[in-house]
């Protein structure tokens, strides 16, 4: 889709009433579970690996319907962003536990918000910029730049910037000694050069350890982040306590313990509430992908 037809496309779904545009992209969704055998596999398999085939036929098939949906609106939010107040967005995020950052400010710290693609992650993303502090997330180049163009305009809507994850170390740098914050999944499949080796939904997997090198190194402060709701009408984003790095004189194994208390929180979000998770994804396909082949 050019980018006119796609600005086109937003303009009409714009200009229908919210729960008219809700609706159209829940029926796109529902489009996209029946009609893509190879992502409901893809549900099941990371379901059934990470849950030790635990979950009932029901449960799974809830969940996948589910992560559908919440794609679809995750795209959605990015089309509102782009239109809505900052008084509006405040009408539809509320925020948890900001006291959180402003231990790390009066320190005089920068903050490295470690978050997921867990439930809204685009209006948590904004939510950040908007009522927080502006950020500097880290992307993964996409294939379609068209499409990347206008998700990033999109994420830059409340005074965020984006970062290209390629060599992407020295401006994270920069920005820290700049006092400014960043943001970092630690969700996304990562190769064998990266990371480190962790203990995630009870299993062993690569997470990049970008964010524990860079608060160890830099006196930055890692503060967890994530955003849930109960009627998809409103959200709530919370802070999390600051995750210490320790500083001992084993720099390897400092930076090791700090990605694992990252992925045992994230752990603990995903289970008390999986389906808000991104199952869509093929989280485990470089250390484990061999449960992608049945």
């Amino acid at each position: 889709m050019g980018y006119k037809a796609l600005l086109i496309l937003e303009k009409i779904l714009m200009a229908l009433p919210q729960d008219v545009r809700k609706g159209f992209f829940t029926f796109l969704a529902f489009i996209g579970y029946v009609s893509s055998k190879k992502y409901r596999n893809i549900v099941k398999q990371n379901l059934n690996y990470a849950f030790d085939n635990s979950m009932s036929e029901e449960e799974i098939k809830a969940i996948t319907k589910y992560s559908f949906k919440n794609l679809l609106f995750n795209f959605m939010h990015l089309m509102e962003l782009r239109h809505i107040s900052k008084d509006e967005l405040a009408k539809k995020v509320s925020i948890e536990n900001i006291q959180a950052v402003e231990r790390v400010h009066k320190e005089g710290r920068a903050v490295i918000y470690v978050t997921s693609h867990y439930c809204s992650w685009e209006l948590g993303g904004a939510a950040v910029g908007a009522f927080i502090e502006p950020t500097a997330a880290v992307y993964k180049k996409m294939k379609n730049s068209v499409y990347e163009q206008w998700l990033l305009d999109a994420r830059a809507r409340f005074g965020n910037t984006n970062l290209e994850k390629s060599n992407v170390v020295k401006p994270l740098i920069r920005l820290i000694k700049q006092g400014k914050a960043s943001g970092i999944l630690i969700d996304t499949n990562i190769n064998k050069r990266e990371g480190v080796i962790v203990n995630f939904l009870g299993k062993p997997i690569r997470q990049t350890s970008t964010p524990a090198y860079l608060a160890r190194k830099f006196n930055a402060a890692i503060i967890p982040v994530s955003i849930r709701t109960d009627d998809e009408e409103h959200y709530t984003l919370r802070l999390y306590d600051e995750i210490k790095v320790p500083k001992t004189d084993n720099e390897e194994e400092d930076i090791l313990e700090a990605t694992q208390l990252q992925a045992d929180w994230l752990t603990s979000i995903i289970t008390k509430e999986p389906k808000f998770w991104f199952w869509l994804h093929r989280r485990w396909k470089s250390d484990k992908p061999e449960i992608y082949k049945a």
